[in-house]
């Protein structure tokens, strides 16, 4: 049996495929010449095969299954190595949703050991948010000068200095300074727990790998529901900071693991560390077409030659991250602008659409509705926390079938009916404080997990799904690191005002301000965020030039011209 060479043999020599020339009668070589009905002429055209499949695909002359096999990519299959590698770093997310979900419960016996007010708690609850945007920011800049791997580590190592000083902490202010170290590690994992996913993933299953982090978030919440009931059952003063200080164990686990974890392709190609990248994508690919297509794409994204056969090259536009901000706010293209405002935005109606109130005092909201008992209002939290790991499951399973919109817009629109229907039964309840409402307590309950489940399926997962993807190389990881501030931020400004507002405008008049915000929510991701399903990195900025960014059009075309590669077209 005749041995194919090996990619790197076929690199150097290289391959018809990375070079855009097919095959004629008798196996002669030529280049792709001009469809009917395609702009451009594709003769003098550098960029190869993989781009003039993509760009015909989109022109509707051939379907996305003919554009995977002429690309090299099997959609059908799905790499098991990149799946656990995913899996690996997102498990610093397990840990920041443990820290979340416990807080919840903790606060309860925190309160009661320490005697604090009700301000206090609420700066308890939103100073790690507070920390986490800065470590956000700085996690961007990180990411691109240590790479993506040693910065799960170094957020691995923050986590567990902050659980350590929560976990002894003997006065408010060591409790306090746990909780804001913790907001840091908050940050980086936030941030390039995604943006790993994303790049280590392919088109037809980055969806299922970039939804993890908040598929582990979810489970994290739900250990901490968990923590909060079973060590709650132990002595005031030893319960809650057994809950708080357990969240150090996964994190010296991780700081180990990710150790035999490959590094991100794409940040080596940035480095000019072909060979390497090469390396992994033959690793995390279905097949070396596929890892060859990709590695072609990736090094046009990074400007470098997609010809260039050297094992390691010196990138001239690309270094550490070094004047991205300017690219990114200060003079952004019109589509990085659109980008920009698309990512924001998102992050923005997270949290503004109000599940951090839901999520950090869901044991409150279940009071006012009328359960009392300590054990009681724990146990409907674990409810909450069950419902919101099912349905980002479910969401996880279906992302990359149904496409980013389709589950955005639905998830939306039935969190706007459960948040209207919540703050209804939580007025019924205060406007006859001295009745027990039965139905009313139901329906709490009821719209309580519905809200939770329809922000589970699509606004959730997708939020980081989408941010991680949307921005191109040289921005993604400080681009991703804005939207996390704003995430950050905004979650923070719920955690720390929730029991404000509700004092002031009754529990009820709270969820029904939510509701209104996520009607402009809906519109705004019904105008401004186009679909992403089954496009590659390299391709999704096209989609948010001037054209293609309005209603988010799945249909649109971006068909090849002789310049500029693509042109979009309705």
């Amino acid at each position: 049996m005749r041995e194919h060479p090996r990619p790197s043999e076929r690199a150097m020599r290289g391959h018809p495929r990375a070079r855009g020339i097919t095959r004629g009668a008798g196996g002669s070589a030529r280049r792709p010449t001009r469809s009917p009905g395609v702009h451009g002429d594709l003769q003098s055209r550098p960029e190869g095969m993989a781009t003039y499949a993509w760009g015909t695909c989109m022109a509707g002359h051939v379907s996305w299954a003919s554009m995977a096999a002429v690309c090299g990519e099997n959609k059908t299959s799905f790499n098991k190595y990149a799946l656990s590698c995913a899996i690996l770093a997102s498990i610093i997310s397990i840990i920041f949703g443990y820290d979340t979900g416990v807080m919840s419960g903790a606060m309860i016996f925190i309160k009661e050991d320490l005697n604090i007010s009700d301000v206090q708690v609420e700066v308890l609850a939103g100073i790690l948010n507070i920390c986490a945007l800065f470590g956000s920011l700085a996690a961007g800049r990180t990411s691109d000068y240590i790479g993506r791997r040693y910065t799960v580590v170094l957020a691995s190592v923050i986590f567990l200095i902050g659980s350590v000083l929560m976990g002894y902490a003997p006065n408010y202010a060591i409790l306090m300074t746990g909780r804001c170290i913790a907001g840091l590690g908050v940050g980086f994992a936030l941030m390039i727990a995604p943006v790993y996913s994303a790049e280590i993933s392919s088109p037809s299953n980055r969806g299922l790998l970039t939804s993890l982090p908040e598929l582990c978030i979810s489970f994290g919440i739900l250990l901490g529901y968990t923590s909060n009931y079973l060590f709650g059952k132990l002595t005031l003063r030893l319960g809650w900071r057994m809950m708080l200080g357990v969240a150090a164990v996964p994190s010296i686990v991780l700081a180990i693991g990710i150790l035999k974890m490959p590094e991100s392709p794409r940040w080596l190609v940035m480095e000019g560390r072909l060979k390497d990248a090469k390396a992994i994508l033959l690793l995390i690919s279905n097949t070396e077409e596929e890892a060859e297509s990709r590695f072609h794409d990736i090094k046009l994204a990074a400007g470098i030659d997609p010809n260039c056969v050297s094992d390691v090259v010196k990138p001239t536009n690309i270094n550490h991250g070094q004047g991205v901000w300017k690219e990114l706010i200060i003079n952004p293209t019109p589509s990085v602008r659109r980008i920009l405002i698309a990512a924001i935005g998102i992050h923005f109606f997270e949290h503004a659409t109000g599940i951090e109130a839901v999520v950090l005092y869901s044991p409150r909201i279940f009071k006012k509705a009328g359960i009392v008992t300590k054990s009681k209002l724990l146990l409907a939290t674990v409810g909450v926390g069950l419902t919101k790991t099912l349905f980002i499951l479910i969401a996880t399973l279906f992302l990359d079938r149904f496409g980013r919109r389709r589950l955005l817009l639905t998830s939306t629109g039935g969190m706007i009916l459960s948040l209207t229907g919540l703050g209804f039964a939580l007025t019924m309840v205060e406007i006859k404080p001295d009745e027990k409402l039965l139905w009313a307590l139901c329906l709490s309950i009821v719209f309580t997990y519905t809200y939770v489940a329809f922000f589970s399926i699509g606004l959730g997962p997708i939020t980081w799904v989408y941010s991680s993807e949307i921005f191109p190389l040289k921005l993604r990881a400080q681009g991703a690191s804005i939207g996390v501030a704003v995430n950050r931020l905004m979650n923070a400004v719920v955690s720390m005002s929730f029991i404000s507002i509700y004092e002031a405008i009754t529990i009820g008049g709270a969820f029904f301000i939510f509701a209104g915000v996520s009607v402009v929510a809906w519109w705004f991701f019904y105008f401004l965020l186009p679909e992403t399903k089954g496009r590659t990195l390299e391709e999704i900025e096209t989609l948010f030039s001037k054209n293609t960014a309005r209603h988010g059009n799945p249909s649109l075309e971006i068909q090849p011209t002789s310049n500029t590669g693509v042109s979009v077209g309705v």
